[in-house]
């Protein structure tokens, strides 16, 4: 294992890669990705040089959320693979020096799950129905939901199940919600997550982290009521007795030596983030802010500094993020005006705006090599690393996300980032797997696919490879010094005689001092151009005589 992931305290530094295992690659030509796949493919983790890998779910599912409705948390969906292969895959990056985080998901199962299928069975008020969240509804006979409450995905939060009872899904239907307040839910979770960390799992992500502890105390509030409750007072999010279920699990990983960690997916004002990050919970959460913000160097300066300060508050490291499989790619956000609506983008095909792709690109490459100069670990999104943009256009009778039915049309949904890669430009979907792919790949697939780039100076996978290889030779550090510079630009250095400046302004600005060791685009003289990021390391003064 490398020296760089061997200490206990990896993940505050650690480049992190998400695959979604059903578009990574396919062993078996079925057309989804699977673990013998990931295998084969670990020698392109190891080459661009990242730390660990995050796994999505690869449990059984319907697919009826993309992996995240789940059957059984403690067992490999046959169509991904089996256990032994799963343990082929951690052996396999653990050779390799990556660590492997899985995706954990407490706040609902799907509704085959064994537990929620006896719930049905036993009928109102039965014990088995006590671990998800039933109430009655209203009206003569029940044939109202109990609340307003709208699910995330569109459509009601309750749905009914013919006997007057109806049960919380705050996602899809065959989502159903936990009820965290059982004793069985607990100890079941902790079982699951000692089941993975046994087989050597290093990390964990946590789903939606900040759902889990609801007060369904009667009367429930209406939706209106709930939309501006905040700092632990809201019903269903972000509750202060949540940290107990963390800290309870805090006891679980440190019994692991090295330490199992975690990361918070929690969606919660940035003031209350620490308490997911905190040593005592979880220990680390993400940061989505720069994700959400522009390309704009005054709100990304706001955000480093906001979110390094919140980091030290939690005595934990930052995490950056800009792309995942729940967004649309940032190639294609920074291709867009300011301020477009990504929905209504989506469904024009793409075609409304027409994006600015080589600006979209430019700018994705800048972005994530300010992004790579931070303190704190990074998570790249698969495929980022070829510069995929968004694909669009998917038909709708393509479309999986449950976003699309849920919203009646009103959304596309999250299918477009999650297309299967291409690995190849050439052979059966683009070297994805020797038979298709469940859902469609563009024909431009070809000119970006990761063989096309392999070894071509300037390509967006070369310059991923550049980038990581430079990041480890940066001293490990979570702080930085702003310096001043021109309205639309970024500097700051860092520990080792390091600079980071990256030029959001329309107009080429004075290369610092120092030697280039890491451009996101291409230095004209001694000048950084527009939409570029530039590394500097300072020049060695010559031995005295």
């Amino acid at each position: 294992m490398s020296e760089r992931t061997a200490d206990r305290d990896w993940w505050r530094h650690a480049v992190v890669y998400q695959i979604y295992p059903r578009s990574y690659a396919d062993s078996d030509g079925d057309g989804i990705g699977d673990l013998p796949g990931i295998t084969s493919r670990v020698p392109h983790l190891a080459r661009l040089g990242v730390d660990a890998v995050w796994l999505s779910p690869f449990y059984p599912s319907a697919l009826a959320d993309g992996g995240y409705d789940v059957d059984d948390h403690r067992a490999v969906d046959p169509r991904i693979g089996t256990l032994e292969q799963f343990d082929e895959l951690v052996r396999t990056l653990h050779e390799a020096g990556i660590k492997l985080v899985v995706d954990i998901v407490p706040n609902h199962s799907s509704n085959r799950h064994a537990w929620f299928r006896q719930a049905l069975a036993a009928g109102p008020g039965s014990p088995e129905r006590e671990r998800y969240v039933f109430r009655r509804g209203g009206g003569a006979d029940g044939e109202l939901p109990p609340s307003d409450w709208t699910a995330i995905f569109g459509g009601p939060a309750w749905e009914p199940v013919g006997d007057g009872d109806w049960y919380l899904h705050l996602f899809a239907p065959e989502q159903p919600d936990w009820n965290w307040d059982h004793p069985d839910v607990r100890a079941d979770h902790l079982r699951t997550l000692r089941f993975w960390a046994d087989r050597g799992v290093d990390g964990f992500r946590i789903d939606v982290a900040m759902a889990l502890a609801k007060d369904l105390t009667e009367p429930l509030p209406s939706a209106a009521d709930l939309a501006d409750v905040l700092d632990g007072d809201h019903r269903f999010f972000d509750r202060d007795e949540v940290h107990d279920i963390y800290v309870e699990w805090r006891r679980l990983f440190d019994e692991y030596d090295p330490p199992r960690t975690a990361v918070a997916e929690a969606w919660v004002p940035a003031h209350r983030r620490t308490r997911y990050a905190s040593p005592l919970g979880l220990g680390q959460a993400f940061n989505f802010d720069l994700l959400q913000a522009g390309f704009d160097a005054a709100a990304f300066r706001r955000v480093v500094t906001d979110n390094l300060r919140f980091a030290r508050e939690a005595d934990s490291s930052s995490t950056w993020v800009l792309s995942n499989h729940d967004v649309v790619r940032h190639a294609s956000r920074y291709a867009l005006p300011a301020g477009a609506d990504l929905d209504a983008w989506l469904l024009s095909d793409g075609k409304d705006p027409e994006p600015d792709t080589g600006g979209g690109l430019r700018r994705a490459r800048a972005a994530t090599a300010f992004v790579l100069a931070l303190p704190g670990s990074a998570y790249l999104y698969q495929g980022e690393e070829l510069g995929l943009p968004e694909v669009a256009d998917l038909p709708a009778a393509a479309l999986q996300d449950p976003t699309w039915l849920r919203s009646q049309g009103a959304q596309k949904g999250r299918d477009g980032c999650r297309v299967p890669l291409p690995w190849t430009a050439a052979g059966p979907s683009f070297g994805f797997g020797p038979g298709g792919s469940h859902l469609p790949q563009p024909s431009w697939f070809a000119d970006v696919a990761a063989d096309r780039q392999d070894g071509v100076p300037g390509s967006t996978l070369e310059f991923y490879r550049e980038a990581l290889a430079q990041r480890r030779r940066l001293p490990v550090s979570e702080e930085l010094t702003w310096v001043p510079a021109p309205e639309g630009v970024v500097q700051f250095t860092r520990p080792g005689g390091w600079t980071c400046l990256t030029n959001f302004g329309p107009d080429p600005v004075e290369l610092p001092a120092g030697r280039v060791v890491l451009c996101s685009g291409q230095v004209r003289g001694n000048l950084v151009p527009a939409d570029t990021t530039v590394w500097l390391e300072a020049e060695q003064a010559p031995p005295s005589r």
